[in-house]
């Protein structure tokens, strides 16, 4: 009894996927043409698609050649004070986050006039060496920005819509177990790509050694003021070699250039371009259109 059921289980699967492939085979023109012309216009979508250059840096973090140890009852004094008492990797923390920053970044496209290359270019000619530019977004001629928006927006892009467009160009990351980073820009143009990368390591080093002077400075007036306050021997001798260490710390911001990141491998201008993948555009499109067209086919079928 149950042999026959799953013989005529096993018959009625056997009918189905007769029917299923009798009609794909019927339907066989429906897919081939669909298909095509999917494969044609993914053919014409991805040559209408421009280049993509990318640019990349590889740093090392710039070790932290000071490093004081303090004994005991003066260690709250010196965090009270901002001294640092050595720590590279949480320097190195600091500025991957102050990279990322919103301020950082929107001080970093103002202090470059990057607004237009970020927000209005659509392209980029080779034989010209010249963005292609978005003339319904910005007038090149008269220099001002035209877009159409809604409020609370402007015409001029703000520095948020910058920042949001430029963190699609741009990545950084940190290798765990090397330490060494990555940074890279992608842009219609390469020798943009190329600039902003090495902008942007010279930018987060000036901005690390300004904030390391301002705090060492800070410092040193309160460890001063500590000195006059105190008549005990052993504490003066210890806060003076406080002050000694954020003196050192000043001499290394002032003299070195690269002073969070050092660079390994510096930015090239991209002779190839990193997207988009045309090739796999199509095959995709291919793939999908045939599966779209034959879905077409057993749905407009088993409807009938």
């Amino acid at each position: 009894m149950i042999e026959q059921q799953l013989k005529r289980q096993h018959a009625s699967d056997e009918i189905d996927l007769r029917e299923l492939f009798a009609v794909i085979w019927q339907g066989k023109w429906i897919i081939i043409a669909f298909t095509i012309v999917c494969a044609v216009a993914s053919v014409f979508y991805s040559l209408r698609l421009p280049n993509i250059y990318k640019s990349e840096a590889l740093l090392a973090p710039a070790g932290d050649s000071s490093s004081l140890k303090v004994p005991g009852q003066l260690g709250g004094l010196a965090a009270l004070a901002g001294v640092n008492l050595g720590g590279g990797s949480d320097k190195t923390s600091l500025a991957l986050e102050v990279i990322r920053s919103r301020e950082f970044i929107g001080r970093f496209v103002e202090n470059h006039n990057l607004l237009v290359p970020i927000m209005a270019a659509t392209g980029w000619e080779r034989d010209s060496n010249s963005l292609i530019i978005n003339t319904d977004l910005y007038d090149p001629v008269n220099m001002q920005w035209i877009r159409k928006v809604s409020a609370p927006l402007q015409s001029k892009p703000s520095l948020l819509e910058s920042y949001d467009r430029f963190m699609k160009f741009f990545s950084i990351s940190q290798d765990k177990s090397s330490g060494m980073i990555r940074l890279s820009v992608e842009h219609y143009s390469p020798f943009l790509a190329q600039e902003w990368v090495s902008l942007l390591v010279k930018d987060i080093n000036e901005e690390m050694r300004t904030r390391e002077l301002v705090e060492a400075q800070k410092s040193i007036n309160y460890l001063n003021q500590q000195i006059a306050q105190t008549n005990i021997a052993d504490i003066q001798t210890m806060l003076f070699s406080l002050i000694e260490e954020q003196t050192k710390t000043i001499m290394l911001a002032n003299v070195r250039d690269e002073y969070v990141f050092k660079t390994v491998d510096r930015a090239i201008v991209a002779e190839k371009k990193s997207k988009p993948s045309r090739a796999l555009i199509c095959i995709m499109a291919v793939m999908l259109g045939g599966f779209l067209s034959m879905l077409l086919v057993l749905v407009r079928h088993y409807f009938k």
